[in-house]
């Protein structure tokens, strides 16, 4: 009877799941390579790339005095810790700024087990950074006071409850909850990852994210382009085009204050849910002294010292079996540099055993086919594709171009059963709008020496020398490793089911959230690829 029983909620569960994902008749990689697909262009699907205003109510400061805002979520290393972050203060901008004093505002976490007295405590560390220009005529911004702290001794896969503030002032937050990670295991995986890029602050963002909550997710993995706060000038005149616009700038400018209203207007997912963030073009706002990064290095916590890094650039995390490899495309990535040492020492210690799964993550592709950024890391690429290769990279994300593409399996353009799938998922909703021209297609192909970006450096991307491009630096038609292409907005979930299977669907922003409008499982074959494993 008990087993009849358990047998027929199964059968429902399986069902459910089936009817909820449209998983019968989805296809997996073993079915592949696939004939490259290219979804015809929709234009009711560009959505509304406006930015939301200064005076939308989402984005204004509802809290008072040194009241905490902006609370955010990230995850250490491992399963038993996690970073809680906030500001405290209101930002100032103008001419002559006052910066706030970080030591004026304790920073501390109040935390305990869901449905347990709040009993444990931690404090961390604060800061202020400023935004400087050495111009008279552009405005400077100094941040609220920025708090991170680390809580650690946590239980995997448990609900906690905290608030974080300065209790002292009776500067406190409400409650909020977050789960940990489950601890690492070949049979033990997140529920859910969203993955999602070049978000920006508009109508099309918040329907993307509107989507992503529906969507449950237990993590969610920026892959680039935040805020773009560098479309604006420091007096908040803004553009779909920086450059197109303010030519004749004497320095490339932004409008700080848009951080903060993307950081409010965040808080609701991301207070609750950790957000792992990797540095992109449009966080490289350029300042006084040459200072880069300073908004995305300072309103961020990530797990570097915990994973041996030193930099905010690229670190590596474990949620549940999976491995997270964060690199970074705009900082040296050369193999006598730290970063190619670091990527290095990481793979190596990784136990697949343990982990499984081997997924990295980084901003510009090196496998997209749209003519926007066509083969502009490629010096990344060659500098660094073996080594994931060598250790089995299962899934790479990346952003950047604004559209969604996903290759089959691939290793240096050509197909490769034991290569990583290459998924671009830039399509968030920023304002600079969707990519739409593939470089295959007649007359799209950009001249080379066009594609280096300026600040990577370098240049790799030669015209190919085998295969169908032979002597062309575009192919004729879509690539053979182009497996899915369409120009919509919207975002990905992953999930891992075991130690050789995850379900990726990829959901557009025009349709309800339920519905993929790419799907397919992703399958490992540690038998027939045989990869190195570190560990312990």
């Amino acid at each position: 009877m008990g087993f009849a029983l358990m047998s027929v909620i199964e059968l429902v569960l399986v069902f459910s799941l089936s009817f909820f994902h449209g998983d019968e008749g989805v296809l997996s990689t073993l079915d592949g390579p696939f004939k490259p697909v290219t979804v015809p262009l929709d234009n009711s699907s560009r959505g509304k790339a406006v930015d939301l205003s200064d005076t939308d109510p989402v984005v204004q400061r509802v809290v008072e005095g040194f009241e905490p805002e902006q609370i955010s979520l990230s995850l250490s290393a491992t399963y038993d810790s996690v970073w809680i972050s906030w500001i405290t203060g209101e930002f100032h901008i103008g001419y002559n700024i006052t910066s706030l004093d970080p030591k004026t505002v304790a920073s501390v976490v109040q935390y305990g087990m869901y449905g347990l007295p709040i009993t444990d405590e931690a404090t961390g560390y604060s800061l202020v950074y400023n935004q400087l220009y050495p111009f008279e005529c552009l405005q400077n911004y100094t941040s609220g006071i920025i708090h991170h702290v680390r809580l650690t001794g946590l239980m995997p896969d448990t609900l906690y409850q905290y608030q974080c503030g300065d209790p002292s002032i009776s500067a406190m937050s409400d409650v909020y909850y977050f789960r940990t990670m489950p601890v690492s295991g070949p049979h033990s995986y997140p529920s859910r990852v969203a993955v999602v890029g070049d978000l920006g602050l508009t109508f099309n963002t918040t329907s993307t994210v509107d989507h992503m909550i529906s969507n449950h997710p237990d993590l969610v993995l920026l892959v680039g382009d935040v805020s773009y706060a560098n479309l604006y000038l420091t007096n908040g005149t803004g553009s779909d085009c920086y450059s197109c616009s303010f030519s004749q700038t004497p320095i490339h400018e932004t409008y700080q204050p848009r951080w903060d209203y993307w950081g409010r207007y965040m808080q609701p997912l991301v207070s609750k849910v950790p957000i792992m963030v990797v540095e992109g073009n449009h966080e490289i706002e350029q300042q006084a002294e040459n200072q880069t990064f300073v908004a995305y290095s300072s309103r961020f916590a990530f797990p570097s010292e915990e994973s041996g890094s030193s930099s905010t650039f690229y670190y590596s995390f474990n949620a549940g079996g999976i491995h997270f490899i964060m690199l970074g495309a705009y900082i040296s990535y050369n193999k006598p540099e730290d970063q190619y040492k670091w990527l290095e020492r990481d793979l190596a210690s990784v136990d697949r055993e343990a982990t499984p799964w081997l997924v990295a993550a980084w901003h510009p592709p090196w496998y997209s086919t749209y003519k926007a950024h066509y083969r502009e890391a490629e010096c990344m690429r060659v500098e660094m594709e073996d080594i994931l290769y060598k250790y089995g990279v299962d899934i790479v994300f990346n952003g950047h171009v604004h559209a969604y593409e996903r290759s089959n399996r691939v290793y240096n353009y050509t197909l490769d059963p034991c290569g990583p799938i290459y998924i671009v998922v830039g399509d968030g909703g920023n304002r600079e709008k969707m990519a739409i021209a593939h470089a295959d297609e007649a007359g799209n192909c950009p001249e080379p020496s066009t594609t280096p970006d300026e600040y990577m450096g370098g240049y790799c991307a030669f015209n190919f020398t085998s295969g169908p491009a032979e002597g062309k630096f575009c192919w004729d038609r879509q690539p053979d490793y182009s497996a899915y292409r369409e120009s919509s907005f919207g975002h990905g979930i992953l999930e891992v089911q075991n130690e050789t299977h995850a379900l990726w669907t990829w959901h557009r922003n025009k349709d309800m959230y339920n519905l993929a409008g790419d799907e397919i499982y992703i399958v490992r074959q540690p038998d027939r690829c045989p990869v190195e494993s570190g560990g312990t």
